[in-house]
């Protein structure tokens, strides 16, 4: 009996793939999405788990090292920043995520961002509600057709953005130094060939959709901002802390660019008080990218599917962040 332990609500469809298994024990720590924070309840439930499913806990050496038992960990999404590789490699425990699952849903909200951004939907909804109507002051709106986009990272994620960009008639740009630039120049983009920085006073947008590490942890920070032009806007559906915030809000409130839209933040969820939530050029969203129904219904299986083809020595290595696990860790 494997026992598996569920760190968030799972669609029904990834449940009933479980229910099947007369081989695994489900230990489901959020049953429904009020359940409280399972971060306190996670040790003494991972002590003898077989494998995990982790939605945005951190799993850290020491947590590692408490669960003796542990071979596998499933991630509900495509991001393991807060998951310690080097040790579970080290421990035999291979890392898994649910690769191919949310790319079209973050994509689309990346650009739901940008438009949002470009035709001020947020304040114009709340002028209506006032009965003012339009507003005749503030920043103008833009259409996203004639402008250059830059976009950084060009993973699942990024590739479908480019190409949403390019749709829209933008002119795109691609900085990945991961990818050889005639695959970029044969998908339609411009690749972005010498360092980035290169790059930004071109932008009209910036687009993020690279993986936090201690590379980018940081990259967007204030000398980023004031090589971007003044009228240029960044967007980031990636995670928060590749942004330097302080250093954004403050671009965003003296003018040194002019509008952001952003899924994630530095800390989630974050507390009143953060100055970006005063300023009317900022489109901010709860991290919830991911949360349309189709894609909640195909990273809740994927994520599932991970776990039941270790245990049946099925997985697919394409869906590992650590395979070199494989060899040395069959069931």
């Amino acid at each position: 009996m494997h026992k598996l332990v569920f760190c968030r609500p799972l669609h029904p469809d990834a449940m009933a793939l479980l229910a099947a298994r007369k081989d695994v024990e489900v230990v489901q720590l959020a049953p429904d999405f009020r359940s409280p924070p399972v971060e306190r309840v996670l040790p003494e439930h991972i002590r003898d788990a077989f494998g995990v499913m982790l939605a945005g806990q951190s799993m850290p050496e020491a947590l590692l090292m408490a669960a003796p038992e542990l071979r596998v960990i499933s991630r509900f999404g495509v991001g393991y920043d807060g998951v310690d590789i080097p040790t579970c490699t080290k421990r035999g425990i291979l890392v898994c995520v649910a690769n191919g699952a949310n790319d079209l849903s973050v994509a689309e909200h990346a650009m739901m961002l940008m438009l949002a951004v470009a035709r001020r939907t947020v304040e114009y909804d709340a002028s209506v509600r006032a009965g003012t109507w339009m507003l005749q002051t503030g920043r103008r709106m833009h259409e996203l057709a004639g402008r250059k986009v830059l976009v950084i990272g060009y993973g699942r994620i990024g590739t479908r953005v480019a190409r949403l960009c390019k749709a829209f008639g933008m002119t795109t740009m691609v900085s990945d130094p991961a990818f050889p630039t005639p695959r970029i120049a044969a998908d339609g983009h411009i690749p972005v060939t010498k360092d980035v920085w290169a790059a930004i006073p071109e932008a009209d947008v910036v687009t993020l959709h690279c993986p936090l590490d201690d590379v980018t942890r940081g990259m967007v920070n204030a000398a980023f901002l004031k090589r971007m032009k003044p009228t240029a806007w960044l967007i980031n559906t990636a995670r928060g802390p590749i942004v330097d915030e302080p250093a954004l809000a403050a671009a965003l409130a003296d003018g040194t660019i002019e509008a952001a839209g952003l899924d994630v933040l530095a800390r989630e969820p974050e507390a009143a008080g953060n100055p970006l939530f005063d300023l009317p050029n900022v489109v901010l969203s709860p991290h919830n990218a991911t949360r349309p129904q189709e894609c909640f219904v195909r990273v809740s299986r994927r994520a599932v599917l991970n776990l039941l083809d270790f245990i049946d020595g099925t997985i697919d290595p394409g869906y590992t962040v650590n395979p070199e696990v494989l060899g040395r860790n069959a069931v």
